[in-house]
């Protein structure tokens, strides 16, 4: 039985590896087609396309290497039914629970191998990726949502601006509330604030200050005056990506402090948090699909199982896709956005593991 094992699982890990090293070059050289004129364009180092072409790899790997693998599964698993091979199995008295048994234990190795690109890798490539495409590539999109920036910075303190331009880190129309007991104490308000990156200060031009006290108000205004905040720039408009850079523990901190500030950007954040976990429960998911589409000889041979296969997968992008979309522009919890794909088709699973057992 071991032998079995042994070979159902070589077969397992070594198509979808065959399957990585064939999708990702294709991805990369349409990414670079696609690209190519924007990167001349720019003038841009070869050391910064080659580094941004590998983190290009690490990130689309773990973009889609659930759909390489249940691919891959389809198509070895196939080539198995056709030779009559699980015929064979299945007669020598293995039972379709034993048999699915190397099939989960590779799951296992490539949900594990999903948890470290996840946690560790991916963040990384993440970073290099985004900063890349919006510095050459997109130019003209903005990396940060940076107009009327509304945040609670601290437990006591509010700020706005109407814009902030993150090049020269200029805000305009600068209002900073500041709140004791629920009372505001005092509130400061100008025309423009601009962070000066030498001396770690910030200048406000038109500056106004009104202290909120008990018989009268006491209103301070000067043309120009530097001062210390509590907040950094980065705290203002941190970019859209930006939980997609942090590793797990920053990143839990960062959604806490996201929330209490305030941020519209919650929902995209915590989808992020929640994938790196439902996307390793998906590969097992996806593998029992796909060993139960296609254990079974057919007429039409692999290409049906294939076919049938690609349909799914487009259903699970979709669902995928729609929900994080939801999450993301409404109020609906980014945790059933994520966990539902995977929920609908656990069940799909087991219905099909259950008559593939019959």
């Amino acid at each position: 039985m071991k032998i079995l094992d042994w070979y159902i699982l070589k077969r397992y890990l070594l198509t979808f590896a065959m399957m990585l090293l064939l999708f990702i070059p294709i991805g990369i050289t349409v990414h670079l087609a696609e690209k190519i004129g924007k990167i001349l364009e720019n003038e841009v180092p070869l050391p910064e396309v080659l580094l941004y072409f590998l983190d290009f790899t690490i990130y689309f790997a773990h973009l889609l290497f659930p759909l390489f693998l249940f691919l891959s599964v389809i198509w070895f698993t196939s080539k198995l039914a056709n030779n009559t091979e699980i015929i064979a199995f299945l007669s020598s008295g293995v039972s379709f629970t034993r048999f699915l048994r190397p099939y989960l234990i590779g799951a296992a190795i490539v949900a594990v191998f999903s948890i470290i690109l996840g946690l560790f890798l991916a963040p990384k490539a993440s970073e290099g990726f985004n900063s890349f495409s919006y510095k050459y590539l997109k130019k003209g999109r903005k990396a940060v949502d940076n107009t009327n920036v509304f945040r609670q910075i601290n437990d006591n303190e509010i700020i706005y601006v109407s814009s902030f331009n993150i090049k020269n880190n200029v805000g305009q129309n600068f209002t900073l509330e500041h709140f004791e007991d629920n009372k505001l104490t005092y509130k400061i308000t100008a025309s423009s604030i601009r962070f000066i990156e030498k001396d770690s200060t910030y200048r406000l031009t038109n500056y106004t200050k009104r202290d909120i006290l008990e018989n009268e108000d006491k209103i301070e205004t000067l043309k120009r005056k530097d001062t210390l905040f509590t907040f950094k720039v980065g705290d203002l408009t941190p970019p859209l990506y930006a939980a997609e850079i942090l590793m797990y523990d920053e990143l839990r901190e960062f959604i806490k402090k996201e929330e209490a500030r305030g941020s519209t950007q919650v929902g995209r954040f915590k989808l992020v948090l929640y994938r790196k976990w439902s996307l390793p429960v998906s590969v097992f998911i996806l593998t029992i699909i796909a060993v139960a589409v296609s254990s079974i000889k057919r007429r039409g041979g692999m290409g049906v199982n294939l076919a049938i296969g690609i349909c799914i997968a487009m259903v699970f992008v979709f669902f995928d896709k729609i929900f994080g979309v939801m999450a993301e522009q409404s109020d609906f919890p980014p945790i059933i956005a994520v966990w539902f794909p995977n929920i609908i088709f656990g069940i799909l699973a087991a219905y099909m593991l259950y008559n593939a057992k019959r």
